[in-house]
């Protein structure tokens, strides 16, 4: 399905773990930095700072072709336990979704869990793998209905002209589709970002679905 998606607003925050890397960083200018993959589509291959708690919040909203729009408010736990694997919880922490007809459904989201496996090619370029069960937590209308599986592939590499660059394929098999459509989704995502100073940056970033 085609839509159009306005990333409203995207946070992220490092949280210490119980863990050496915590006792050794302590606070303030020695935390080590978050490594947010909102609000672009695609995710980097690299992980966050092994054990510590990372975590997104957000807003998004979508306006489909049908007429139909859902407002969400995304929410993302990822933990590194090595430079190399790390899984992610992810759901909607809230959810409001109108329909053309104007009946609306307001709550959770559908939950998902992510399991992470980064493969270096050197200290400028890796692989990624994820893998993603997606399970319907969301009551009717605000998730897909079913348990879904995706596999994404992952590039990453840093670039001449200090730019780094993000090539996504996910694959998704989705339970329920709806009438006429696949039960097999693919999406691409190419990301091309580029620092500016400690504060700011800019990311380019086409994509799309089939």
């Amino acid at each position: 399905m085609s839509e159009a998606r306005l990333a409203c607003l995207a946070l992220a925050l490092a949280l210490g773990a119980s863990s050496p890397h915590a006792a050794e960083s302590g606070a303030g200018e020695d935390a080590p930095q978050a490594t947010p993959y909102r609000p672009s589509v695609s995710a980097p291959a690299q992980l966050s700072v092994p054990g510590w708690v990372e975590v997104e919040a957000g807003g998004l909203r979508a306006h489909f072709v049908d007429g139909s729009k859902r407002d969400s408010a995304p929410l993302t736990v990822k933990l590194a336990f090595t430079p190399d694997w790390g899984v992610r919880v992810s759901t909607d922490a809230w959810a409001h979704a109108t329909q053309p007809g104007g009946t609306s459904s307001t709550g959770g989201g559908d939950g998902a869990v992510v399991l992470k496996r980064r493969f270096a090619v050197d200290d400028a370029s890796a692989f990624g793998v994820e893998g993603t069960l997606s399970l319907p937590t969301a009551k009717s209308g605000l998730g897909s209905d079913g348990t879904d599986v995706s596999i994404t592939g992952i590039y990453s590499a840093d670039v001449p002209a200090a730019l780094h660059v993000d090539l996504n394929l996910v694959a998704t098999r989705f339970q329920r589709a709806d009438p006429g459509t696949s039960h097999t989704q693919w999406l691409w995502a190419a990301s091309l970002s580029k620092a500016l100073d400690d504060r700011w940056g800019i990311t380019i970033e086409p994509s799309g679905t089939r």
